[in-house]
């Protein structure tokens, strides 16, 4: 290696690939027969050129480079997109491994939640933690995403559930590098336990909606039995709309409860999670405009149903696929992680995954110009993993498959010495 990778270098040469992986094409979302279709280059290189890509190529095919070009020696290596986690709740203090514990037990996520656990126990701490707490902890989560090949995240806000922590998590979002997505309805914090979810909804859009839609890009809600319904989804999802934000629904987690309907009708971005979406919601999601987001990490944490990831794309929804990275259902960043699971739990093909968590999650995002694809234009967010075919991003159970991680065009994280 003879490219230090401290500063973007203004031309950049990851040379004699053993594979180079990326998503066809220039359109998004991919769908269909193209969900899987993806570009294999053999022993191959990467031109960078000011943090975007250049050229992708064969080695064979490389022209001599005038002037000065530091280089990378890509040999046993394959390089794929930075993976784009289009859902994570990442901004949280503390933790609930003693919930985890009861939850081994036997007891069930809505129990707990019931019980004061669930969503309300991270809200206590993420409301103690103050400005500085919260900024480290993110911090901490980011670094952990981006050791596994995580080089764009959407986090979304929903553990403060009052004025001033909302605002306060979406600003160490973005101060993160993130794209903060408001979920200021994510549950009734014990303060509205009495007047219920019309009145905190209320609350929301009079006190944190105009000072919301200046930072987030996107409004999200948990449109769940015990969290808010449809006609309190609209109204706060429509609300936000107007405000100028992407609509986005956690729906369909734990029953079918109109999250699809909804999503439709106001032309939202996604819905995410989709473990109970039956025959009629996949029709629904696959003659729409709206990406259906899966998270089967959570799923497998708590034990549920698998979304039905293989009816989606056969009836050709447009699918994306992110970690739900949060303390109480889903304590998972690792993309490749969910890559297994979507290859051995969803029936999906490592070319599939491949897609969904690259240019369809990136599209999610409103970043598909720009992410998730190895091609010249496209910014240089680049994972080589240490293996000679890349399909060992989904094989390699949990492995440690990501060799460095490069974020336009600079080494972020590297396992080089």
């Amino acid at each position: 290696m003879s490219f230090s990778g401290t500063e973007v270098p203004a031309r950049l040469l990851i040379r004699d690939l053993v594979q180079i992986a990326t998503p066809r094409g220039h359109t998004a979302p991919l769908r269909g027969g193209e969900l899987g279709a993806v570009d294999v280059f053999e022993g191959a290189y990467l031109l960078c050129e000011q943090g975007r890509i250049a050229a992708v190529g064969a080695m064979q095919d490389l022209k001599p480079l005038d002037g000065e070009v530091e280089e990378l020696d890509g040999r046993g290596l394959s390089a794929i997109p930075g993976l784009v986690d289009c859902h994570t709740h990442a901004c949280f203090a503390g933790d609930r491994v003693g919930e985890f514990a009861l939850r081994a037990s036997g007891a069930g996520y809505e129990e707990l939640h019931a019980a004061g656990g669930g969503i309300l126990a991270t809200v206590r701490a993420t409301r103690e933690a103050g400005d500085a707490g919260l900024a480290a902890a993110l911090e901490r989560h980011v670094a952990w995403m981006l050791r596994s090949g995580t080089t764009t995240f959407e986090a979304k806000s929903g553990y403060g559930l009052d004025r001033d922590t909302e605002l306060a998590q979406l600003r160490a979002i973005r101060a993160a590098g993130g794209v903060p997505t408001w979920l200021g309805a994510h549950s009734v914090p014990s303060e509205f336990a009495d007047s219920g979810p019309p009145s905190y909804v209320d609350f929301l859009l009079a006190e944190v909606l105009p000072e919301a839609a200046r930072i987030a890009e996107a409004a999200d809600v948990f449109l769940e039995r015990g969290a808010f319904d449809v006609d309190e989804a609209r109204r706060y999802l429509r609300a936000c709309g107007e405000a100028g934000l992407e609509l986005r629904l956690h729906g369909d987690q734990f029953t079918e409860a109109g999250a699809i309907p909804l999503a439709i009708e106001l032309g939202a971005r996604s819905v995410d999670h989709l473990e109970s979406t039956g025959p009629a919601g996949i029709a629904a999601l696959a003659a729409s405009d709206v990406v259906g987001v899966l998270l089967p990490a959570s799923a497998l944490f708590l034990g549920r149903p698998m979304p039905p990831a293989r009816a989606l794309a056969e009836a050709g929804a447009a699918i994306a696929l992110a970690t739900d990275f949060n303390p109480g259902s889903a304590f998972c960043e690792s993309l490749p992680l969910v890559c297994s699971l979507a290859c051995t739990q969803l029936g999906l093909s490592p070319e599939e995954a491949l897609t969904a968590c690259t240019v369809n999650a990136a599209h999610v995002l409103s970043r598909a110009d720009r992410k998730g694809r190895l091609a010249a234009g496209y910014d240089a967010d680049i994972v080589l993993l240490d293996a000679e075919d890349w399909r060992h991003l989904a094989y390699h159970l949990g492995g440690p498959v990501v060799h460095t991680v490069l974020k336009g065009g600079r080494i972020a994280w590297t396992t080089w010495a």
